[in-house]
């Protein structure tokens, strides 16, 4: 199997999402990989009339400051986790398929992602990320639960 050298994370900022930069930043010490952590911001479409936006431009703006801030956070823990080399990206749009279409033009060799776990109606509804990055990722994704031990 040839070493990992591009390591790509998708983090929502949960508990799931830090226990795969956990896993990940294992994996990039293990292999000297580089690590990339993205978030997608995926804007809620709802049908307003003509000339109406959901947030003003400032507004806009103030979420993505808050939203660049957690992935520094994110980034700092990843680099005090003893990750070399870690980058941020922000993306906006559907989560699964900028999550996919950022792996393959990034060419990165494996996607670590959290999954939330959910069954039942909770899946039926709200669907699976993970589940749709799986199936249309061009590399090989990693899912990983929170676990229930403390790091």
């Amino acid at each position: 199997m040839k070493p990992f050298q591009k390591l790509l994370v998708p983090v929502d900022f949960s508990a799931h999402s830090a226990e795969a930069v956990h896993v990940a930043t294992d994996l990039a010490r293990r292999y000297d990989a580089s690590l990339t952590l993205i978030h997608v911001y995926d804007p809620l479409v709802y049908a307003l009339p003509d000339g109406f936006t959901l947030f003003t431009q400032p507004q806009l703006e103030r979420v993505f400051e808050a939203l660049e801030s957690q992935l520094a956070g994110a980034k700092a823990q990843a680099i005090e986790a003893g990750a070399a080399r870690v980058q941020t990206r922000l993306l906006q749009g559907t989560i699964a398929g900028q999550i996919t279409e950022y792996s393959a033009r990034g060419e990165f060799d494996l996607v670590v992602m959290g999954t939330h776990g959910r069954t039942g109606m909770k899946h039926l509804v709200l669907g699976s990320i993970a589940e749709k990055v799986v199936r249309t990722a061009a590399c090989p994704v990693l899912t990983v639960k929170k676990s229930t031990t403390p790091h």
